[in-house]
């Protein structure tokens, strides 16, 4: 262990003394303090190779130097994530297994009454991760240079523009359904398996326009064979400065992040999740880390578990009020 790993794990117990110097803690705090004892186990419901993935990784690797015991992603894929929260969700409350949260997971969570799990009640957030925003691009199919210029396209072709995404209820679908939305334009929903499948779609004409991350429209860029028009974040990238936001491009107040986060149960020892969530913040915070993120287009974030807490319930509220403002009608 290196010599600053052994100041962070001493900062840390000083800590976790003080926050728990009253006697109904000192279970907590004991348990805290061993903690982790053994392997930690990092759910994650996509395949190897993901952004969300590779999110997970980067930490494991981290944490597992900084405190000497493996931390180890396993990998669920399917169900939209939602596997992966089940699990986390019903497992023993002791710290040892963790799962990543995506924004994705609370349009789910607004969408699908029936999961067998409630997001804000049997999960408790430890921290958000990253912060990762989409562009909305187009094909050369599409005879437009702006935001404007797509709005007043679809407005005369209504129903004639496809988008592809990697299924129904997905944030990138609902990500095109609030464009709609806010705009007043008509696009036709073609969902797919997978982000990479739908952009695979656009390169092969299926459909016109979509949201995607730059990581993944960066190399059809040059040829144009895909074009971004604007990004979903609140500020312009620094990494694609010339990008305006879709909200300063003509729709205000138009804003999609495509967060990654990580959770635990519900009954998880308050010490041990303020614990987990400063070994998170630390290892976000290294310059190796952050440049391993970057590759995939996503900034690092490192917020307190009240916060993250407070993101999963406004943005089920959100995309809820969506659904039903615009009448989706979700499977």
């Amino acid at each position: 262990m290196d010599d600053r790993s052994k100041a962070f794990r001493a900062v840390q117990t000083v800590l976790l003394v003080a926050a728990c110097s009253v006697p109904v803690a000192d279970a907590w705090a004991d348990a805290a303090t061993d903690y982790p004892g053994k392997p930690v186990r990092i759910l994650v419901g996509v395949t190897a190779g993901g952004g969300n993935d590779t999110t997970a990784r980067a930490i494991a690797q981290r944490l597992t130097e900084s405190w000497g015991r493996p931390f180890v992603v396993d990998n669920r894929p399917g169900a939209t994530g939602t596997l992966v929260l089940d699990i986390a969700a019903k497992a023993a409350p002791d710290g040892y297994t963790l799962a990543m949260v995506t924004a994705s997971q609370t349009v789910v969570s607004a969408v699908n009454p029936r999961l067998p799990y409630d997001l804000a009640r049997d999960l408790a957030p430890v921290t958000q991760a990253v912060s990762l925003c989409y562009a909305l691009y187009h094909t050369p199919a599409v005879p437009v240079k702006s935001v404007a210029e797509l709005i007043s396209y679809a407005k005369a072709n209504p129903g004639k523009l496809n988008y592809g995404t990697p299924g129904p209820g997905n944030l990138q679908h609902l990500a095109m359904e609030l464009f709609s939305h806010k705009t007043g334009t008509s696009f036709v929903h073609v969902p797919y398996k997978g982000g990479n499948t739908a952009v695979a779609a656009a390169l092969a004409g299926e459909v016109q326009v979509g949201f995607a991350t730059l990581f993944n429209l960066r190399p059809h860029m040059p040829s144009g064979k895909l074009r971004p028009l604007a990004v979903s974040s609140r500020q312009r990238l620094a990494a694609a400065p010339d990008l305006p936001t879709i909200a300063e491009a003509g729709v205000p107040g138009y804003e999609v992040d495509q967060w990654y986060g990580v959770v635990t149960g519900a009954k998880v020892a308050p010490v041990i999740i303020r614990k987990l969530n400063a070994g998170i913040i630390y290892a976000l915070k290294s310059p190796e880390v952050a440049r391993r993120l970057a590759v995939e287009g996503s900034t690092p974030i490192g917020s307190s578990p009240e916060d993250l807490g407070a993101l999963i319930k406004s943005e089920i509220e959100r995309w809820s009020a969506l659904v039903k403002d615009a009448r989706l009608a979700l499977n």
